[in-house]
């Protein structure tokens, strides 16, 4: 199979799975949760060498607070967890995303996964917490006018590149399928730059359902698509 280089995935249905479960929905978070773990583990065997997925937006704060607060305990407790299973697994991990409103204790496990992991030469793992494409791009906005007022630069000199490389993904390269689970049919500000020629998989699965056969099943249909890039085909061009 033509497997994707980088795969991003929107982590949807959680809260909705558990409800079907009978379950809170913070059990559908905590089961999420190991599915990213199980997800890691797949898409490493199938040759996949970057995974971005999104963890928690900045529209994510407008939810109840107690199930705020439960996200971000889970999250940390991952951040911390993740550090032991990704050296064993030469995993690098990476976070994109405004740091700003987290708190003290995020940042400091951010800061150690981040720190610890980033020699390690297999899967590149990003997590999107606090994040929020736009937001992202606003930011890049203001380093790049923040460096035409100072002139280092002028408005004439701006490219793609500049921009790009002022992105949080600017190590990373775009994604090449973007999978979002849970049967909704759009990208919710998500890598809205980095995506322009992403080819988008939506399944109905819930992501804590979503095991290594759905992903194969997302991997082949990438696979049957002609990504053309805005170019045409040889025998077209005849």
């Amino acid at each position: 199979m033509n497997v994707p280089q980088h795969v991003a995935i929107i982590l949807d249905g959680n809260g909705r799975w558990a409800k079907e479960q009978g379950k809170p929905r913070t059990y559908g978070h905590k089961q999420g949760a190991l599915a990213v773990h199980r997800i890691l583990e797949d898409a490493d065997a199938l040759g996949i060498k970057y995974l971005t997925v999104y963890a928690f937006s900045t529209e994510n704060w407008k939810r109840p607070k107690a199930e705020v607060s439960a996200l971000m305990q889970i999250l940390k407790k991952e951040l911390e967890d993740n550090v032991a299973r990704s050296m064993k697994n030469n995993i690098r991990c990476r976070v994109i995303g405004d740091r700003g409103p987290l708190s003290k204790g995020i940042l400091s496990a951010i800061d150690r996964l981040e720190g610890e992991t980033k020699n390690n030469t297999g899967l590149q793992f990003t997590l999107a917490i606090n994040y929020g494409s736009r937001d992202e791009i606003t930011r890049a906005t203001r380093l790049l006018a923040a460096d035409a007022a100072s002139g280092r630069i002028s408005a004439e000199e701006i490219t793609e590149e500049m921009i790009a490389s002022r992105l949080d993904t600017k190590d990373i390269p775009d994604p090449d399928l973007l999978i979002r689970t849970m049967g909704d049919q759009r990208i919710s500000n998500y890598l809205l730059w980095q995506c322009a020629y992403t080819e988008l998989y939506f399944t109905d699965t819930a992501w804590p359902a979503f095991d290594r056969a759905a992903l194969e099943k997302a991997i082949a249909a990438y696979a049957g698509r002609d990504r053309r890039f805005g170019g045409l085909k040889e025998k077209e061009e005849d």
